[in-house]
């Protein structure tokens, strides 16, 4: 098993404790921790096991702002209606960033491009 893919479990563990522990001490309450921090380990984790390339930085980058814009939501910061449009704009933003050449093709794309010539 390589180091990334041995990290998922105990991280896990970790965003879900601290989550939980965050509601218990009643420092952040009304937050579904499990949900939100879910989306933020998605997010990590798509970079711990994917490395840097242009499909984990969409991913990864996506999932881990969604998840604190999940935040303002549910502590009364912003709205539904304010989320959304917010996600839709990220997304185009996040396309366009990974335009820059200095981010790399994913290694999976580029064996799939070789295979087929």
């Amino acid at each position: 098993m390589s180091n990334a893919k041995s990290l998922v479990i105990p991280l896990l563990l970790i965003i879900v404790g601290s989550g939980w522990l965050l509601t218990t001490l009643d420092i952040v309450p009304g937050i579904d921790w499990v949900w939100t921090l879910g989306i933020a380990g998605v997010g990590l984790l798509t970079f711990l096991v994917g490395g840097f390339n242009k499909a984990t930085v969409v991913v990864g980058s996506f999932f881990i702002i969604m998840s604190l814009l999940s935040v303002l939501r549910q502590t009364g910061r912003i709205s539904i209606d304010i989320e959304i449009p917010i996600l839709v704009i990220l997304a185009g933003v996040l396309l366009l960033i990974i335009r820059h050449p200095a981010i790399p093709m994913p290694k999976w794309m580029l064996e799939s491009s070789v295979l087929k010539s």
